[in-house]
Parts: C-alpha cells; sequence; structure tokens
C-alpha cells in the first residue's frame, strides 16, 4: 500500500489514515511515498504520483490525497493504470498516471461508509476503499464510459505531457521540474529564474556552489548546486517557469 498526500507529517492526518489501512489490511505493508507533495495543488502533483508511480509493482495499490474540493462536487475515483490501482479524488490528480499508461480504467465510487466526515474522505473513504483493493475486494463503483480519457471535459484533460516549471523543492533546496528528461538532449541548456543551467551527471561532476540540471533518480529534469541549495541561490519557488534554451 501507497501513500501520497500533502498532509505532512507534523498533525495527525497521515497517522489515522495509517491506522485505517492497519486494521483492515494488517498484512499489508505501508510504504510512505511522500506526505509534503504541492499542498492543495493537484496539477502539480500529478507530475510528482507519475514519476513516483513508475516504481511501483504491477498489483500496487495506491491512495494519493491532494483534495482541496474535499466534500464538494469532485468525484471519489479508482484508477486502474497497467494494473497499478490509485484511489483518490477525480480533480486531475491520477491525469498523468492515466494518460501514461498503456491500459487504463476508471470507476467512480459509489461505496460510502456509515460515517463519512465532509473534510476527510482520505481516512474515511479512500483508506477503506483502497484496503479492499489490498485484499482483492471491490467496492460497490460505476465503470466510467468507453472514451472517458479522450473527454476533453475531465479535470486535467488540457494540462501538458510535461510541465515545464518547477514543482517541488526538496530538503536539500533541490528543485525538482514537471519535465522527463528522457526529452532533453545531452546538450541542453534550460533557464530558470533568469539563469542559465548546462547539464551535469550528478553533484562531484561541477564545481562547489555551482549550479546545474541532471536526470534525476525520478527520471525527472532537477536543477541543483553542488554543496548548496538552488532554490535559495537562485530564488526559485514552485511554478518557477523552465524555459528550453538549446
Amino acid at each position: 500500500m501507497h501513500l501520497f498526500t500533502d498532509f505532512g507529517l507534523d498533525g495527525p492526518y497521515a497517522g489515522q489514515m495509517r491506522g485505517v489501512l492497519a486494521r483492515a489490511a494488517p498484512e499489508v505493508p505501508i510504504i510512505d511515498l511522500m506526505h509534503d507533495a504541492p499542498a492543495r495543488d493537484p496539477y502539480r502533483s500529478a507530475y510528482l504520483l507519475a514519476a513516483l508511480a513508475a516504481e511501483m509493482g504491477p498489483d500496487s495499490v495506491c491512495i494519493a490525497v491532494v483534495d482541496p474540493g474535499v466534500g464538494g462536487e469532485r468525484p471519489p475515483v479508482i484508477v486502474s493504470a497497467d494494473g497499478k490501482r490509485f484511489v483518490g479524488p477525480g480533480n486531475g490528480l491520477f491525469e498523468m498516471v492515466q494518460r501514461r499508461a498503456a491500459r487504463a480504467r476508471a470507476w467512480t465510487i459509489d461505496w460510502r461508509p456509515e460515517k463519512l466526515s465532509a473534510s476527510f474522505h482520505g481516512r474515511d473513504l479512500f483508506a477503506p476503499v483502497a484496503a479492499m483493493l489490498a485484499r482483492d475486494e471491490w467496492p460497490a463503483c460505476s465503470q466510467m464510459a468507453e472514451g472517458w480519457r479522450d473527454d476533453p471535459r475531465r479535470p486535467g484533460a488540457s494540462w501538458p505531457d510535461d510541465l515545464a516549471e518547477a514543482i517541488y523543492i526538496d530538503g536539500f533546496g533541490n528543485v525538482m521540474t514537471g519535465l522527463r528528461a528522457a526529452g532533453l538532449s545531452e546538450r541542453a541548456t534550460i533557464e530558470v529564474a533568469g539563469k542559465l543551467f548546462s547539464r551535469a551527471r550528478t553533484f562531484g561532476d561541477v564545481a562547489e556552489s555551482q549550479g546545474f540540471w541532471y536526470e534525476n533518480a525520478l527520471g525527472l529534469v532537477e536543477i541543483a548546486v553542488n554543496g548548496g541549495s538552488a532554490a535559495r541561490q537562485y530564488g526559485i519557488e514552485a511554478g518557477t517557469p523552465v524555459i528550453m534554451r538549446t
């Protein structure tokens, strides 16, 4: 069971979800992918989730909760992408996962627990449903109509295949972008916050305090500084555009 949320670890929310999973599927190990996804931001989070999902096993279950519209009109969904199953809000969070899959299906979750908080579907709805899937059980749900992947009205339909901007800054100040590195040449130069960055293989291949970009372990373009914080040194924050120069 994989968890991907924007809850953080300081409050009770991630722990409450883990508690539900431990009771409902005690034999299933729980893996925390991340709990500091871009807060209230399904758009940028969708690109991070897709990159992390590439490492998940073919029969994995993932609860992903970045849900600023919790309790509103957005539907609760299950998405199956090449056999990996995702549970969470239907707000575009799974757009890149399903778009990059060879086979994808989706369902709207009809099942409801006896008690459903208006503001914590992660604990009350998504965690129990994910536990059912982990036990090879299916909740009551409605499969989305054929052609749902091509419906221009679905959340996320207009989002680009790769996002040319900063989407996440880690604790070291390294800046992940929504661009997959496989689409860039070895000699590509990018501009971020008015600074040009050339490609390097890793930190030790450049001088100390020098900025560069590289393909990170998730396959994304990442801006870094050898021995320093790229975010602080160059004033980069989430949403800063990435411009291709060569």
